[in-house]
């Protein structure tokens, strides 16, 4: 009877640590509720950083300021660097100084950054957050 007892507490120990192992890492990857995905912002600017790492992709770039001189800093979240080959990234799509349009949903905190919808690259092409998140694919044009 003990050595039941004690394999019983013994496998409620190990059953429990193994909950909480995975509550923590579903708690360690953070959600996009920080974005205002009802809302979009389209920015032009200069590469400051492209961050090809994991668990996300960044974008870094300088826009200028609408009034006049000077510019404005943002950060552009990507998704994992995985699920952006999957829909045509490489890692040396951007560079530092390359010229670039961004449209993102913007922060809620309304601070200068934001999570990526679509991009288009010095070269034309216009790439989207992954499979299924932008860019849009365009209309089939009708047969004459």
């Amino acid at each position: 009877m003990i050595v039941n007892q004690r394999v019983r507490r013994y496998f409620m120990a190990v059953l429990a640590a193994g909950m909480l192992s995975a509550a923590a890492i579903a708690v360690a990857h953070h959600s996009f509720a920080m974005f205002d995905t009802t809302a979009s912002v389209t920015l032009t600017g200069t590469v400051t950083e492209f961050q090809w790492t994991n668990p996300h992709a960044y974008i870094e770039l300088d826009v200028p300021n609408s009034g006049g001189g000077g510019k404005q800093h943002w950060s552009i979240e990507l998704g994992s660097p995985s699920i952006l080959q999957q829909s045509g990234w490489k890692y040396k799509d951007l560079k530092f100084g390359d010229k670039v349009t961004a449209t993102i949903n913007p922060l809620r905190t309304h601070e200068p950054g934001g999570l990526l919808v679509q991009v288009t690259l010095p070269d034309g092409r216009v790439l989207g957050n992954g499979p299924g998140r932008g860019p849009a694919a365009p209309a089939p044009t009708p047969a004459k």
